[in-house]
């Protein structure tokens, strides 16, 4: 495999302490890669189940077999393609001062206790007992048990430490779908930091955005950095890689000015509402009978009063208590924001009946004027906010004329709502767009929850004890082989980077049964993996076409094809996958051309080109 040798990267921005180069390293050739010998087992049609395209392909190519719903065999190409995958985050973990762990995936389920996960993740854990009755997880993540092997740290000059490994997780995926893309077992690089201090922290996130910047780079994904939620992980700032794709199930608000930057996942973007002046209000709310009115819309179609201008009332069960959460009746609210805000980690929509009896009304004509009793937590855009409508707690009754801060006690304000398209940018103002995008890592700046919990501490440089700061870093395996073939595939099949292709080149012996053909084609892939290039050879005894398909459909990126006419002539054809650009060559020159090529795309795919 190629690790881009001729490429130089610029090193993370951090200080020496953080920065440990580790230059990259070509790997040896691949050896006796036959196709007679492989297990390849392509198929002729689509999979009646498979909707997204990596999915499809990856099947059809050969790369995976499904066992059950969200759960997948790695055949011998999916094996290559992961291990190269591997090997790049290996090697840029490396190169920031990582050192590589291996954990146990079985976790006592007390630990996960400590840290207050085992009740906030809820149903996704997968959970079992042995046979003595002790409990057990499968661990969805690693946090607490590289938490609990930081105990042995004593000093502050043992830090920072940059520990990672690649891992099998668990998950309970309610609907696993979309092949790779979202499964209940997946290996994932996890990495985690402790820093003295913030300003560690800081510079391990650093080195640490950087690391996943060249890898996405190297792997041939165009992943974007966004601001996220950090869900139960815990901690404040966080920052996922999103990979824009009609395949992805994840929404980014992104800037439409391109030299602005802002971007962030739709559970966490913002965007500036232009100020909206209202006319002064009676003294106290006035009742407005509103019968058969059970909307926002219906408000403002039958009575005249717009959606901005009415207070939205949702009931939510936070912590097992009933909440009123108050946005503006345009407005839809983002949940996460909503958990987020909350720091909930049991959060759902009200029942109907747990709605009439906090209320007494059913959807339709609720509000949060003269409620005690229930906790109250309203959008920042409903700030300053008068002469508004909202539900007056009786069926079929609105009440005009509110002033939000002076009729609703409202307990907690937060941005609440979620952005649409067009807003202006909080940055520039400019229109913001939404686009889907898939989640290909994930970093995180913990805190000290899992240190503090778990009784970690060092010595300071005065002797007194310090609680380490954590971060977290993550990158799913898997999903990155599936995210490469959703980017680089087209109507015959996949189409990888020469960095995570199973092999760089396949020569194709297109008449077996001629023994010059055959001999020209196995002095060519002798000479092929002699020098370097990682090359399988089609020695099957099929015909041409069949050939050509397997060929464009598991995606190479080269092609040497051998056939009696060509070699008649004393050539080979060369063809690029993907472009389809074909190229006679005399056999002498085969090698050196594929090389050139090889080299080529090789520079091309470093330079981010398509």
């Amino acid at each position: 495999m190629y690790l881009l040798a001729d490429t130089q990267f610029p090193p993370p921005t951090t200080s020496p302490a953080h920065h440990f180069p580790c230059p990259p390293r070509r790997q040896k050739a691949l050896t006796h890669v036959r196709w007679s010998q492989l297990y390849i087992p392509t198929l002729r049609e689509d999979p009646a189940d498979a909707d997204a395209a990596s999915h499809r392909l990856l099947l059809r190519a050969g790369f995976i077999r499904q066992l059950m719903a969200g759960h997948y065999s790695m055949l011998p190409l999916g094996v290559r393609v992961r291990a190269k995958i591997i090997n790049v985050i290996r090697e840029e973990m490396n190169r920031i001062g990582g050192q590589e762990f291996l954990l146990p995936t079985m976790h006592p389920a007390w630990i996960w206790e400590k840290s207050g996960r085992l009740a906030a993740i809820g149903e996704e854990l997968f959970r079992l007992t042995d046979r003595k009755g002790a409990e057990m997880v499968l661990g969805l993540t690693h946090e607490e048990i590289f938490a609990y092997l930081a105990l042995e740290l004593s000093s502050y000059r043992e830090l920072p430490q940059f520990w990672y490994q690649f891992q099998t997780k668990f998950r309970d995926e309610p609907r696993p779908k979309a092949g790779l893309l979202r499964v209940r077992e997946f290996t994932m690089k996890d990495s985690y930091s402790f820093d003295v201090d913030e300003a560690g922290l800081d510079a391990s996130f650093t080195a640490h955005r950087g690391a996943y910047e060249r890898i996405f780079a190297r792997l041939g994904i165009p992943a974007i950095p966004v601001e996220a939620s950090s869900g139960n992980m815990g901690g404040n700032d966080s920052i996922e890689f999103m990979c824009p794709s009609d395949a992805g199930e994840d929404l980014v608000a992104r800037c439409g000015d391109g030299d602005c930057g802002y971007a962030a996942n739709l559970e966490k973007a913002t965007s500036t509402l232009p100020p909206i002046e209202d006319e002064p209000g009676p003294a106290a709310p006035e009742r407005l009978p509103t019968p058969g009115v059970r909307t926002i819309d219906d408000l403002a179609q039958q009575y005249g009063k717009p959606a901005d201008r009415q207070v939205k009332t949702l009931v939510y069960v936070i912590g097992g208590e009933p909440t009123l959460v108050l946005l503006r009746g345009d407005h839809p609210l983002a949940e996460q924001k909503l958990a987020d805000a909350t720091g909930a980690g049991d959060l759902r929509p009200a029942h109907p009946d747990e709605i009439r009896d906090a209320l007494g009304a059913s959807p339709g004509s609720l509000g949060a004027v003269g409620v005690t009793g229930l906790p109250v937590i309203a959008d920042l855009a409903l700030r300053g906010r008068r002469n508004m409508t909202t539900g007056a707690n009786t069926d079929d009754v609105h009440l005009t004329g509110v002033d939000v801060e002076r009729d609703i006690p409202v307990g907690r304000w937060a941005d609440l709502r979620e952005v649409r398209a067009g807003e202006p940018c909080p940055r520039c103002g400019t229109p913001l767009e939404i686009i889907q995008a898939i989640e290909v890592g994930h970093i995180f700046k913990l805190g000290r929850k899992y240190t503090t919990t778990l009784g970690v501490s060092v010595l300071g440089p005065d002797g007194t004890p310090i609680i380490p700061i954590m971060g977290s870093y993550g990158i799913g395996v898997e999903r990155a082989i599936a995210v490469i073939a959703e980017v680089h595939h087209d109507d015959a099949g996949l189409a990888w980077p020469v960095q995570v292709a199973p092999a760089e080149v396949t020569v194709l012996i297109l008449t077996p049964q001629d023994p010059a053909v055959r001999e020209a084609a196995e002095t060519l892939y002798a000479e092929l993996q002699a020098s370097g290039a990682q090359t399988l050879i089609d020695d099957r005894d099929e015909r041409p076409g069949v050939k050509f398909r397997d060929a464009e459909l598991i995606g190479i990126p080269c092609r040497v094809s051998v056939g009696s006419r060509d070699l008649a002539d004393g050539v080979v054809e060369i063809t690029s996958r993907p472009a389809g650009e074909r190229e006679r060559v005399p056999v002498d020159q085969a090698v050196t051309r594929v090389l050139q090529y090889l080299s080529a795309r090789r520079a091309s795919e470093a330079a981010g080109a398509p």
